[in-house]
């Protein structure tokens, strides 16, 4: 195979990966949705070829599962993968916070407290309160100026993706997440490392708390 046309298709299998996991992420496709070889290819307007390298990939990633007599669905997360899961955002997001009080810039918590102030507004839906709460949980993870901390949160967000209900449908959810983020916002500003771990730590109790309600694993009632 000529080299150029060998890069082609690279790249062609890359794009269809990116814009695939991207679509599991904004929920498209959602946990044990489908996923056709065909479809996607119709949709991308790409060759198999690529999407198969996609699936396989994505496959591999934990993404996607083939099921008998169904083929290539998304996955969907047992009670253990799901506490491993938020065991590993309790780390990572206490991390990042307190790295983030050490070394954000003045104007990045500028940046922050922006988005503090615009948090009640977004909490009037499930969906507006979801899109901004990625975007704070990212301001975030910038503010860490810590590439290999990112890229590690950037993993589980779209691992989060393969959670099917959002815990932002209930209105006392969205109130209590805009108090914690609030927490945690205020840590930063006040350069305070320990106080924004345990901020982020106790968001994050409260999320798994909710999350395991909504799946009927406590018998009691996510970020």
């Amino acid at each position: 195979m000529p080299e150029g046309e060998k890069r082609t298709k690279q790249s062609l299998g890359a794009t269809a990966y990116e814009r695939l996991r991207q679509a599991i992420h904004c929920g498209e496709y959602g946990p044990g949705d489908r996923v056709l070889e065909d479809e996607i290819a119709g949709r991308f307007k790409i060759s198999r070829t690529p999407v198969r390298e996609a699936l396989r990939r994505l496959e591999d990633e934990g993404f996607l599962v083939h099921e008998s007599h169904r083929g290539m669905t998304v996955a969907q997360l047992d009670y253990q993968m799901i506490m491993e899961l938020y065991s590993m955002r309790h780390i990572l997001e206490g991390a990042a916070a307190a790295m983030a009080a050490r070394y954000s810039s003045d104007i990045e918590i500028e940046m922050l407290e922006d988005l503090i102030q615009r948090e009640k507004a977004a909490s009037v839906s499930a969906e507006s309160m979801a899109e901004h709460n990625r975007r704070l949980h990212l301001a975030i993870y910038q503010c860490s100026h810590n590439r290999y901390l990112l890229k590690a949160l950037s993993v589980l967000s779209y691992s989060l993706a393969l959670l099917s209900k959002t815990a932002f449908s209930s209105p006392e959810r969205r109130a209590a997440a805009c108090d914690e983020h609030r927490a945690i916002v205020e840590a930063i500003r006040a350069r305070d490392p320990k106080r924004a771990e345990q901020a982020a730590h106790d968001h994050m109790r409260a999320a798994q708390l909710v999350r395991m309600g909504i799946l009927g694993i406590r018998g009691e009632s996510e970020v």
